[in-house]
């Protein structure tokens, strides 16, 4: 993972980007209309077009982490006690950043056995 945070949130990222990067090429593009006069409105269009298809990928991807999230399995995580989701093998908690895992060939340490009270 990149940005060391949960897969989940990286996703949601990416489709912030591609919503922030369209939005700019969007505007970037008015300013020919703006500088050029006549000759911008082109360039208008052909950066309201790339924008617009920015847009649809950021709407593509913030579908697909609802998707992925929907079937995540959720769990609590050890360091802070909240309820995560969890994709793949390992992720990190969505809060703390704590490695977590389900699989005990991962993972880096085994819990000690709780004593029995009477």
């Amino acid at each position: 993972m990149f940005f060391k945070s949960s897969k989940i949130n990286e996703f949601r990222l990416w489709g912030l980007m591609f919503t922030l990067a369209g939005m700019g090429l969007m505007i970037a593009g008015t300013a020919g209309i703006v500088f050029w006069g006549q000759a911008g409105k082109i360039f208008a269009a052909i950066f309201m077009v790339i924008g617009m298809i920015g847009m649809l990928l950021s709407v593509g991807v913030y579908f697909w982490a609802g998707m992925l999230s929907t079937s995540a399995v959720i769990l609590t995580c050890p360091e802070c006690h909240r309820q995560t989701k969890m994709l793949g093998k390992t992720d990190r908690c969505m809060y703390c950043k704590t490695i977590i895992t389900l699989d005990p060939s991962k993972a880096t340490h085994m819990p000690a056995e709780d004593p029995v009270v009477d």
